[in-house]
């Protein structure tokens, strides 16, 4: 793996280029973007594409990739435009792209701007809360988490987060009337350690979940474009927001294995199927629905 870092006007990106480019097995060049996941959550699935030539990046801001804009937020248009930049550094033509939950949505807004960057999009579960029949009730969940992050800190927030996107169904009066999400119940610490700026809890990253991809451009763009949701993700959160943005693209989800990290071993403490979904991306990539 060779890492380099690519220079913009408003961040330094860190990438990551596993094989040769230009690669030698005919394929475009395997791109794979998450938020705020960074690519350290990609290694496994990247393991699983020895044959491939595959990209990963930590978006601006995150992980290795440092800001110069002097910004906190984030939105899928500076995202998009930084991957767009990634990808002209990559020098390979356009790339195949597996895009998973914030990635997924950046990826859209990639594919709606920069049509011809993009061959094929799979996008794994973009967490596109507003597109949800209970769009208002999802975005008052939402509030929720950050109410509890500011007013307790991380785990507080993190169990909130938690009971958001593990809730089946729509949120109902019977959501709002829980009480607060207990850190302690989920293993997570209970104590403030004072920062408020986790892109995921705070209200950093609204813009991503807010975004309402560009449903004509994505149409008159040449990239094929799929919508993945996991098996287990019916009926929560993102699995509703899943085919609420496929229906948005007048198509139907494709199912993969496992849930919203599927394609995560076990080092991050809640390991999917990344062998089954592998192969099932291999699938999708290769033509099959």
């Amino acid at each position: 793996m060779e890492t380099r870092t690519l220079e913009t006007a408003g961040a330094d990106l860190v990438y990551d280029v596993r094989g040769p480019l230009p690669t030698t097995d005919g394929r475009p060049p395997l791109f794979m973007i998450g938020h705020p996941m960074d690519a350290t959550g990609f290694a496994a699935l990247a393991a699983r594409f020895p044959e491939r030539t595959v990209a990963t990046y930590d978006p601006c801001g995150l992980g290795r990739s440092t800001r110069k804009d002097g910004r906190v937020d984030h939105t899928p248009q500076t995202q998009a435009d930084d991957v767009h930049a990634v990808m002209e550094a990559l020098g390979a033509g356009p790339v195949e792209m597996f895009a998973s939950s914030g990635g997924a949505i950046t990826a859209l807004a990639v594919v709606a701007k920069y049509p011809a960057d993009v061959t094929t999009l799979v996008a794994h579960e973009p967490p596109l809360i507003t597109l949800t029949l209970d769009g208002p009730a999802a975005v008052r969940a939402r509030a929720g988490v950050r109410e509890a992050y500011e007013k307790r800190g991380w785990g507080a927030g993190m169990a909130a987060f938690v009971a958001m996107t593990s809730w089946k169904g729509e949120f109902t009066d019977a959501y709002f009337a829980q009480s607060e999400a207990d850190p302690a119940a989920f293993g997570m610490p209970t104590e403030d350690d004072g920062s408020r700026d986790d892109p995921l809890l705070s209200d950093r990253s609204w813009a991503v979940s807010s975004y309402r991809p560009d449903a004509d451009a994505i149409a008159a763009a040449p990239t094929r474009v799929v919508i993945a949701v996991g098996e287990e993700s019916e009926d929560v959160l993102t699995g509703r927001t899943s085919v609420a943005t496929a229906e948005l693209l007048g198509q139907r989800v494709t199912v993969f294995p496992s849930h919203h990290g599927g394609f995560l071993d076990g080092e991050f403490g809640y390991a999917g199927k990344p062998d089954e979904f592998a192969h099932r991306l291999r699938q999708v990539l290769d033509g099959a629905s």
